[in-house]
C-alpha cells in the first residue's frame, strides 16, 4: 500500500502535526506501507516531531506566505502563481510515485490536490470541525471564504471525521463520511499521577478556539476557595497569546505559563486534574492523554469531542457548555477530594486505552483497502 500525506508544515507543537507524523510512522513500522510525506511550506525549518527514516519526505517549497508580501491585485497574482506552482510540483510527484491514496488534513490545500491527483482516491481528514467557521470567522467575508473551502470537500472520495457529531455535520455536503478517532500518544510507563499535587493543568494554544479567557474566569472562582492550588498552562502560539499572557502576569500569582513540551505526559503525571474550556473540539486530544496518566478531566460539553471521550462522573466531568459557575463547582469538588481524584483518574487510565494506535490504525488500513482501485 502506497500512501501519500500532504500538509502545510510540521513546525508547530500542534496536535494535527503530531498525529500525522505518528500515523505515518505507524504505517511504515507496523504494516510495511510505502509512505510518502509532503510538506508545502516547511522551507528550512526542521520537522518538530521525529519522522521515521522509512518515510519518504519531501518539501515542495511553495511557501504560500510569500503572497502577503504584496497588496491588492499583486497579492492576488502572487497567490495565483503559487497555487499554480503547487499544482505543477504536486502533479509531478504524484505521477512519479503513483500512490494508492492521497490524504490531507488541510482544507486550504484541497483545490490543488484535486487538480493534481488524477483518478487516485483522495481522503480529507477533518481535524478542524465543519462548524469551526461559525466560531472563528472574522466577519462575513471570512465566513464566506470558510464555507467555500468546506464546500470543496464534497469532491473527496472520503471525509474522515474524529467524532460522530462532526461526521453528521459533514454529511450536509457529502454522504462519503467515516468516523475514525485520533490515535493518542498514551502513557505506557505504568506510572500514574498520585493526584496529591495541588496542581491543575491546561494544554492548548492561546487561540480563540481554546477560550482561555473562560479558563481564567473559572480559576478566579476556584482560587478564592482553594488559594493553595496552582494552574500550569502549556500553551502554543495563538492569536491571543500576547494579551492573555499579559493578563495572567498582571492578575494571577498562582498561574504559571510554560512553552509546549515533547514531555507533556510527564507534566500530566505531575498534575492532579486537567481543564479543557474549548469553544469546539473535533476530538480533544489532551483529554485521553491526561486520562492515560491517571488524572480526571473536566471539559465543557462543546461540539463535539469531549462528550464522546469523557464518561461524565466516572473518569471526569462534562459541564453544560459555557457554564462558568458549574465548571468551577466541579473543579472545586475534585480539589477538595483526593480519593475522588484517584478513583476517576484510574477509571480514565482504562477508558483511554480505546485510543491506542493498535486499535485505531486497523480502521485506516480497512479504509485504504476499500478505496484502492
Amino acid at each position: 500500500m502506497k500512501v501519500l500525506y500532504i500538509t502545510d508544515a510540521i513546525v508547530n507543537w500542534g496536535g494535527i502535526e503530531r498525529i500525522l507524523v505518528e500515523k505515518a510512522n505507524y504505517l511504515v513500522n507496523n504494516y510495511g506501507c510505502d509512505v510518502h510525506f509532503i510538506t508545502v511550506n516547511q522551507g528550512t525549518h526542521p520537522i518538530i516531531f521525529p519522522l521515521s527514516e522509512k518515510v519518504h519526505y519531501s518539501d515542495l517549497d511553495i511557501r504560500f506566505h510569500q503572497q502577503y508580501d504584496f497588496r491588492g491585485f499583486w497579492r492576488f497574482i502572487k497567490k495565483w502563481k503559487l497555487e499554480r506552482l503547487f499544482r505543477e510540483r504536486l502533479r509531478k510527484y504524484v505521477d512519479d510515485i503513483k500512490p494508492d491514496v492521497i490524504l490531507t488534513a488541510r482544507v486550504e490545500l484541497i483545490s490543488g490536490i484535486l487538480a493534481s491527483k488524477g483518478k487516485i482516491p483522495f481522503v480529507y481528514e477533518s481535524h478542524s470541525s465543519y462548524i469551526s467557521d461559525c466560531y472563528l470567522s472574522d466577519g462575513w467575508f471570512s465566513l464566506l471564504k470558510s464555507k467555500r473551502l468546506n464546500y470543496r470537500v464534497r469532491h473527496a472520495e472520503m471525509v474522515v471525521a474524529l467524532s460522530d457529531g462532526d461526521a453528521s455535520d459533514w454529511k450536509r455536503i457529502t454522504p462519503n463520511v467515516s468516523v475514525i478517532p485520533n490515535i493518542v500518544c498514551l502513557n505506557k510507563t505504568g506510572s500514574y499521577s498520585s493526584c496529591e499535587n495541588k496542581t491543575a493543568i491546561f494544554v492548548g494554544r492561546f487561540s480563540k478556539q481554546k477560550d482561555i479567557s473562560s479558563l481564567l474566569q473559572i480559576w478566579s472562582v476556584v482560587s478564592n476557595r482553594y488559594p493553595d492550588w496552582q494552574l500550569h498552562i502549556y500553551g502554543g502560539f495563538g492569536e491571543e497569546q500576547n494579551q492573555l499572557i499579559e493578563a495572567i502576569r498582571r492578575k494571577y500569582t498562582n498561574i504559571s505559563v510554560f512553552p509546549p513540551t515533547i514531555d507533556i505526559l510527564d507534566k500530566y503525571r505531575e498534575s492532579s486534574l486537567l481543564l479543557l474550556t474549548s469553544l469546539y473540539e473535533p476530538f480533544g486530544l489532551v483529554l485521553p492523554e491526561a486520562m492515560s496518566c491517571g488524572i480526571p478531566v473536566i471539559a465543557f460539553d462543546c461540539p463535539y469531542g469531549p462528550r464522546e471521550i469523557i464518561e461524565d462522573g466516572v473518569d471526569g466531568f462534562i459541564v453544560g457548555n459555557r457554564d462558568i459557575h458549574q465548571f468551577a463547582e466541579k473543579v472545586c469538588l475534585l480539589m477538595g477530594n483526593q480519593d475522588l481524584r484517584v478513583k476517576m483518574g484510574r477509571a480514565g487510565v482504562k477508558s483511554s486505552s480505546r485510543f491506542e494506535d493498535k486499535k485505531i490504525m486497523p480502521q485506516w488500513i480497512s479504509l485504504f483497502q476499500s478505496l484502492k482501485h
